[in-house]
């Protein structure tokens, strides 16, 4: 009777399966993002578990997350794929928000208090200090954050509403850039510090919104300056 109650106090041997999944995510993440994987290359399960010295079950868990990132896509008949950008319609949207997150920012600037404003300028600080340990999607979620202290104030409903769709179509397009061309990040957070000033400084409506217009364009051309090079080194 006491060996089966030590039984049962015994503790379970640890899991561990979860730190595997992390571990499978960020390099086969770390894979794309560094091309070793390219967009349209099948990512085979237990060939990546083979790699990667664990067992199918966190490499399937890992593919799963970045599907939902927007990395891998699944197709009929054929499995995860790493996903491609469609150039075209990347460019479309960030033209389109560029003009209307411009008008929004603009528009909301003379409304935002002293906290939004520190609050804008901690996100930045934090995206700057994140250089040092690049992670794509996180810089790219924090991004957003910052973005969204600047516009959300927009008096103008309706334009905020469509400002807040096409972020939404951007990350169904992809969900983070930055994996594309992380040097691009760097000049985003100066960027970031000229239009905090602008707003700081009260600035005219026509300085910021041309200020947060190119902001956005410049991201942009660089990815699509990217997409050039590598179907031209690809052809």
């Amino acid at each position: 009777m006491t060996g089966a109650r030590s039984s049962l106090r015994r503790p379970a041997p640890p899991d561990d399966a979860g730190s595997k999944a992390e571990r499978a995510y960020h390099a086969i993440r770390d894979r794309i993002a560094a091309r070793v994987y390219g967009p349209g290359a099948r990512l085979v399960l237990d060939r990546l578990a083979r790699d990667l010295g664990v067992s199918v079950v966190p490499v399937r868990e890992a593919v799963r997350r970045l599907e939902a990132e927007g990395y891998v896509v699944f197709r009929r008949n054929i499995g995860a794929e790493v996903a491609s950008i469609d150039a075209a319609r990347y460019g479309d949207t960030m033209e389109a928000l560029a003009v209307l997150e411009g008008a929004a920012t603009a528009l909301a600037a003379p409304l935002l208090d002293a906290t939004e404003v520190r609050e804008a300028r901690r996100l930045n600080r934090e995206l700057g200090r994140s250089l040092a340990r690049f992670d794509p999607v996180r810089f790219t979620r924090l991004n957003h954050e910052f973005h969204r202290v600047l516009y959300r104030r927009c008096p103008n409903a309706r334009l905020l509403e469509i400002v807040e769709r096409e972020w939404e179509r951007l990350a169904a397009i992809r969900r983070s850039t930055f994996a594309f061309v992380p040097a691009r990040a760097r000049h985003s957070v100066t960027e970031h510090d000229h239009l905090l000033r602008l707003i700081g400084t009260g600035a005219p409506a026509r300085q910021v919104e041309a200020c947060a217009r190119q902001h956005r364009l410049a991201t942009a051309e660089a990815f699509l300056r990217h997409a050039a090079a590598a179907e031209a080194s690809a052809g």
